[in-house]
């Protein structure tokens, strides 16, 4: 059925138009894959080589979440830009997810939002009243941010696409990165895994609406929150865990770092359907192209199953962050982020060495719920 038939069908019998069936691939999961990324970046990188600019503080030579520009002798203008394809089929729903997981990149360096421009591309044939929904979704998360829309761009496109240019403010002591943890810190995670999944099996149609309401729920909420906590706990190390993975960004902060992380596959939460949709098949394509490029640097417990090995690879959409808290505060975090009703699981800790090794029980010493003892949240089976 195309798209305009779609759309005479809703004008005449009310039926509305489901966002993700105007996708071939939905969310962070339509990302490049990271060995296509790094391939064309190269080029660029040459004309803009490391250390060329001084008070470029991160670039196109970090892997980390957004660039950074000094302003001065202690502010930092934090930068970044995401968009993407229809996750979920309600319009302001896909907006607001949109801004989110845009708003997460300043998030998970340090930064406090306060100025945003939209980026939209989309069917020039697309109901006005679903435009206005996504636009609203993008808007008033971005107030909920403390981020004021200030203009943007459109053109028109095949398949909708939207999200953000997002700027915000760090203080140069409290800026958090991939490149500073340091052995025995311990990594907590702030929101479950299983997007990539629920969300292939709401585009297939064999998704439950309980299990969408939930992933639908947690994509939309703000890392903000959770930042906050890490700030006020000494945090300078984060990231957060979009398109390529839990493994994925873990091999990126053990590649900046020229440390080790050791993961608890037991340790580790998702949502209510995401092993169930596993078993199913239904992982995205930026799941399998994770799983292909990051493999060679995981080591896994050998009797890890290979159901769990591929739901770690999962690619999300407006995840949480992975904070690395030194050990001496962590206990002290977890009491902070059960008072101020952050999730914040610990799923592992930074050693000596260099890439990620799974593990296949849980973080000894600290159980599997941690600081997320209300949180909803399944552990592998």
């Amino acid at each position: 059925m195309s798209f305009e038939t779609k759309r005479t069908l809703r004008a005449t019998t009310g039926e509305r138009v489901r966002m993700t069936s105007l996708s071939s691939c939905a969310g962070c999961a339509s990302k490049l894959s990271a060995a296509s990324l790094e391939e064309v970046l190269r080029p660029v990188q040459e004309l803009f080589p490391a250390g060329g600019t001084p008070d470029l503080l991160v670039g196109l030579d970090s892997p980390d979440d957004a660039a950074v520009w000094r302003l001065d002798d202690s502010r930092l203008l934090v930068v970044t830009t995401d968009f993407f394809t229809p996750v979920v089929d309600d319009p302001f729903d896909y907006g607001s997810i949109a801004a989110a997981n845009a708003l997460s990149d300043l998030f998970a360096m340090g930064a406090i939002p306060f100025l945003a421009l939209n980026i939209a591309a989309l069917p020039e044939d697309l109901p006005p009243e679903v435009v206005r929904e996504i636009l609203r979704g993008g808007a008033l998360k971005a107030r909920e941010a403390g981020a004021i829309i200030a203009g943007g761009h459109t053109v028109k496109d095949r398949e909708p696409k939207y999200g953000l240019v997002a700027l915000g403010m760090a203080e140069e002591d409290r800026l958090m990165t991939k490149g500073a943890p340091q052995a025995g810190d311990i990594l907590f995670l702030t929101k479950p895994l299983g997007t990539g999944v629920t969300t292939t099996a709401l585009k297939n149609g064999k998704a439950e609406a309980e299990d969408v309401e939930q992933v639908v729920s947690w994509m939309k909420a703000l890392n903000g929150p959770a930042a906050a906590m890490a700030s006020r706990f000494g945090v300078r190390a984060a990231t957060d865990v979009t398109g390529y993975s839990l493994l994925g960004h873990a091999s990126e902060i053990a590649a900046a770092s020229r440390v080790a992380v050791r993961m608890f596959a037991g340790a580790v939460p998702f949502y209510r359907g995401a092993q169930k949709y596993a078993r199913m098949g239904q992982f995205p394509g930026g799941s399998r192209d994770n799983a292909t490029y990051y493999a060679p640097r995981v080591r896994f417990d050998a009797d890890l199953p290979e159901l769990a090995q591929r739901l770690l690879f999962d690619a999300q959409t407006s995840g949480g962050l992975i904070l690395c808290l030194p050990p001496e505060r962590a206990s002290e975090f977890v009491a902070g982020a059960a008072i101020g009703d952050v999730p914040a699981w610990p799923i592992g800790v930074v050693i000596d060495g260099g890439g990620v090794e799974v593990h296949r029980g849980s973080m000894p010493g600290w159980g599997r719920v941690g600081a997320a003892q209300t949180a909803e949240a399944v552990f592998l089976e």
